[in-house]
């Protein structure tokens, strides 16, 4: 197994740089698609004066730095968004990951739940490493050791985010028995109507139906979607890295990905779609 081999050779096993290239671009695209629509969500009027964003600030970090960053946020969101499609194609593509990963890095002073930030970071910080990013569109399919430590950190980052995901689910006598989820359906469902973007969420009608009523038979079944989330998250990692079950791995991986991006789509889109693109790192590729 390649992983395995590159390992064992102080990462100076040949690999293919494509395989990165590839995620070069979907890294960007995301970015763009992450950063246009945060322009649309308050996002440019966020440290409006006297707005209570400012008031926080200034109470975490001090006046002098409030105002700092005040003035360097709305120049900031313009060159990160800037930088993210030109990353996506090829251009200057390490000084635009910089303007990426600085803008991205922005958001861990104002966000309350920066995990999809944090993800970002680290799998930005694999492409930085990385020795041939590749320009343009062009994707270089030659065998070389430029990108294999870059590769192997990728693969290595998503694995932690599985297994640490399961090890935190299987912790969880609520989430193991199903009720976790069970509860979420069924308070979503009643209060669907209440909530101020409803359509922030895209869970099918019949779902909200069958299963969100807290029926005995409700949590039995939320109870075996937990245990295979769990599972999935377990065996996606070697299963990706094992040609002959990547691409059942590769296909229920995205399959879980729609369905949790289902439950939050604006908190977790980001996420799945990094987390899916990272499967390109799992192959050799030639």
């Amino acid at each position: 197994m390649w992983f395995f081999d590159a390992v064992a050779s102080g990462f100076q096993h040949p690999t293919d740089p494509g395989q990165l290239q590839l995620f070069r671009i979907l890294f960007g695209t995301v970015c763009t698609l992450r950063f246009v629509l945060s322009f649309g969500q308050g996002g440019w009027d966020r440290f409006a004066a006297g707005s209570i964003t400012v008031h926080v600030t200034e109470q975490r970090f001090g006046a002098r730095r409030a105002r700092l960053l005040v003035r360097i946020y709305r120049p900031m969101l313009i060159a990160r968004t800037a930088a993210a499609p030109a990353l996506a194609a090829g251009v200057a593509p390490r000084l635009s990951l910089l303007l990426v990963l600085a803008g991205a890095g922005m958001e861990l002073l104002y966000l309350k739940s920066p995990n999809a930030v944090r993800f970002t970071l680290l799998t930005g910080a694999c492409l930085l490493l990385a020795g041939n990013l590749g320009e343009g569109l062009r994707i270089d399919h030659d065998p070389s050791t430029a990108n294999t430590w870059a590769q192997c950190l990728l693969v290595l980052i998503t694995t932690n985010i599985y297994w640490n995901s399961a090890w935190q689910k299987l912790k969880s006598p609520q989430f193991r028995s199903g009720l976790y989820l069970a509860q979420w359906i069924h308070t979503y469902s009643q209060l669907r109507d209440q909530l101020p973007h409803p359509r922030q969420h895209a869970i099918p009608r019949f779902v909200r139906r069958r299963l969100g009523n807290l029926t005995d038979r409700d949590i039995h079944i939320w109870r075996l979607l937990s245990a295979a989330a769990i599972a999935a998250e377990i065996a996606l990692p070697p299963a990706l890295l094992i040609e002959q079950t990547r691409p059942y791995a590769v296909a229920a991986g995205i399959t879980m990905h729609l369905v949790f991006t289902c439950l939050k789509p604006r908190q977790l889109v980001t996420f799945s779609c990094l987390t899916a693109g990272t499967y390109l790192a799992f192959a050799a590729g030639w």
